[in-house]
């Protein structure tokens, strides 16, 4: 296969991802206006902003956000960034060896959170390059960025996954389903055989074949500025002092981990790890990364370079609200969960997997595409009589694995690295074949 080939096709055919998302949303209305129950383009504009501002999703919106700032804030604290030099000095001296660390360490860090893995990835691929441009040393920039993007296609399986997060609280589904219902915790989706072999598979096969790949494309020189953020030293003076004090900041930040560590063991659903929700993760992000930088002032510090990598987000997540609003007025989502609804069980579970993946391209955000296609699913599964964790995983699989196409959640990576969508696409693609072939098989299987 010709990746240069591919490259240079993807970088004719792609605008940037806002051009895509103002293009998506001409799309989704023109879909509305002629498919859809609601005919009138003043009523359709009507529905467009209610999405765009829509309450409950505009919280989503600045949880996600919160979750990417906080992780990035943490990928640039000493402690992790003295872990990134370190697997760069050790495991990375060529294309080949840097493209499976940064795979590998990028996928397990998103199965830990998905924020921290996307901000690890796109560090930890910066970091390689700023060593490869220091020492003079061949690199393919693109491919190791890619890598450094892998999390997303694994981290809807891990314990921030939004669906696996919100069916373990109690009280979800009995609210969005109108009926009585039990939580399904974690034990039951992230830590099930099929979602561990799932894993287990993914972290052997991807690292190895980005491997295989650099070796036959080493890259060429780079020629960039380093990363390196050095901390502002003016004199601090009166109260300012507590912003530069060492004890202070840690002190703030232990107690935050400590009250995170108290709400999750006053849970009634400990054992299920039903306290995981997007609150908590925050909370637990929040004081880890008080506690791992040195000062208050090298927080905020890191706080602008996350700030900025958000950005996109900021602008874009409301845009594919209102495309998200617009699409399922004209019952699109409705017809690709009553194709669903009318197979057989193996069907049942496949059709979710392909569907999830068709939907996160207009719909890129895992919490976003529950709320609108979990109802289906589970009445689905209700109809059937199949089991609810192997559906929601299905889901989750799919919605995940169209990240390696659809170029929202690769911005702050882009951000971080000074690239382009358009360099990265033709490596993300080979990923999710690979996601694909594991995916299917795992549904099929178990």
């Amino acid at each position: 296969m010709n990746w240069a080939s591919i490259s240079r096709f993807i970088q004719k055919m792609l605008p940037s991802p806002f051009s895509i998302a103002m293009l998506l949303t001409v799309v989704a209305f023109l879909l509305a206006l002629i498919s859809g129950h609601n005919t009138s383009v003043t009523s359709l504009s009507e529905t467009w902003i209610a999405g765009i501002w829509k309450n409950g999703q505009l919280v989503f919106a600045f949880q996600m956000m919160f979750m990417l700032v906080l992780g990035h804030i943490l990928a640039l604290s000493k402690p992790v960034s003295k872990f990134i030099a370190f697997l760069v000095k050790k495991l990375c001296h060529n294309t080949a060896s840097a493209a499976f660390a940064v795979t590998l360490f990028t996928m397990v860090m998103a199965l830990l959170n998905w924020g921290l893995g996307l901000v690890f990835g796109a560090v930890f691929a910066r970091k390689i390059a700023d060593e490869s441009s220091l020492n003079k040393r061949p690199l393919n920039f693109a491919l190791i960025a890619a890598c450094g993007y892998s999390g997303l296609m694994v981290w809807h399986g891990g314990v921030s996954g939004s669906s696996l997060v919100k069916v373990a609280e109690p009280g979800h589904l009995s609210d969005m389903m109108g009926v009585e219902m039990q939580a399904i915790p974690l034990s039951e989706t992230v830590f099930s055989p099929m979602n561990i072999c799932a894993s287990i598979m993914i972290l052997l096969l991807t690292p190895i074949i980005m491997r295989w790949l650099g070796k036959r494309s080493p890259g060429s020189l780079l020629s960039i500025s380093t990363s390196d953020q050095d901390e502002e030293r003016e004199e601090a003076v009166g109260a300012d002092k507590l912003d530069v004090s060492v004890w202070f900041g840690k002190m703030i930040g232990i107690l935050v981990i400590l009250s995170a560590i108290y709400a999750a063991s006053t849970n009634a659903n400990i054992l299920g790890l039903g306290f995981i929700t997007p609150n908590w993760i925050n909370t637990l992000l929040l004081g880890l990364a008080l506690t791992f930088h040195s000062t208050i002032r090298s927080f905020l510090s890191s706080s602008k370079l996350a700030i900025q990598g958000s950005s996109g987000i900021l602008l874009q997540f409301p845009l594919y609200f209102g495309i998200a609003a617009l699409v399922q007025d004209a019952g699109l989502i409705e017809s690709f969960s009553a194709a669903v609804s009318n197979s057989s069980a193996t069907e049942f579970n496949v059709l979710t997997f392909i569907s999830a993946g068709i939907v996160n391209v207009f719909v890129p955000s895992g919490g976003g595409q529950w709320v609108i296609q979990g109802p289906l699913i589970i009445e689905g599964c209700q109809n059937l009589g199949i089991p609810y964790s192997k559906a929601i995983l299905s889901l989750a699989y799919g919605d995940q694995l169209t990240n390696m196409l659809q170029p929202f959640w690769a911005l702050p990576l882009l951000g971080i690295t000074g690239l382009k969508i358009k360099d990265i696409l033709p490596y993300t693609l080979l990923m999710m074949l690979i996601g694909i072939v594991v995916y299917l098989s795992v549904i099929l299987i178990f």
